[in-house]
């Protein structure tokens, strides 16, 4: 390169952010995809609604250790991962309602990372199969995150004093994976970072007592079927809506 070419652009790496309702909910819902992009250099970041201080059905325990326990373990987890930062927005586990507060703050957090990609999951799935019930706090995570992304924290019109008082300016962003999905259109081939997916969750101690049987469970339910036994694919599905074009 001579002296008067033009210097090369800088290439920014892409930028993700998380927002779903509870710790362990990213390494539940997409932990295989996390760590892929992490290795593929994206930067990566939660924004956890709550700290699952009612993360157990014990009558006496403390939900402020219990919140501080929980928040401990999903650091550790994220580490392992290659998650950047992990924020955590303090609404109360159990009781989230997807309302104009929680999505100010939902807009705020994607105002200031200014994401490429935004995963969360989807507020339309009630039952995700035949003997489980999807927590309530799983579908308002995911209508907020839903009505932060559009219009409001695209368009300067909405909570205007973000851009005001904060010096939020508007972000758009470019695409959205919507986890545990109904009606996934998008697989993520995981198979390369299965292991790392199911390290991440033994970090979550207090909410997995079954270690033992952890790496089966989530194999079994990541496994492609089409693929041979003697090379088994691991997939993660989303609904993937891309905004690009708006």
């Amino acid at each position: 390169m001579t002296s008067a070419d033009p210097e090369p652009a800088e290439v920014k790496p892409e930028r993700v952010l998380v927002v779903l309702a509870h710790p362990d909910d990213p390494e539940f819902f997409c932990g295989g995809t996390l760590a892929l992009w992490a290795d593929q250099g994206r930067e990566i970041q939660y924004c956890l609604l709550t700290r699952g201080e009612r993360g157990g059905d014990k009558a006496g325990t403390d939900p402020a250790a219990l919140a501080s326990l929980r928040e401990s373990e999903q650091r550790a987890a994220a580490a392992v991962l290659g998650v950047r930062k992990v924020e955590f927005l303090d609404q109360p586990d159990g009781y989230l309602a997807p309302d104009l507060s929680v999505r100010k703050q939902v807009v705020r957090a994607i105002r200031q990372a200014r994401p490429d990609i935004l995963i969360t999951c989807d507020p339309t799935n009630l039952f995700p199969g035949d003997r489980y019930i999807n927590h309530p706090d799983h579908r308002a995570a995911g209508q907020a995150a839903l009505d932060a992304v559009f219009p409001a924290a695209g368009s300067a019109m909405f909570f205007p004093e973000l851009l005001i008082e904060e010096g939020l300016a508007p972000h758009k962003v470019r695409q959205v994976f919507v986890a545990m999905a109904q009606t996934p259109n998008t697989v993520v081939d995981v198979t390369a970072t299965v292991p790392r997916k199911i390290a991440a969750l033994r970090e979550h101690r207090s909410q997995i007592p079954d270690q033992a049987g952890l790496e089966a469970r989530i194999r079994e339910r990541l496994l492609d079927p089409d693929s041979p036994p003697e090379a088994p694919r691991y997939f993660e599905r989303f609904r993937l809506i891309d905004l690009s074009g708006r």
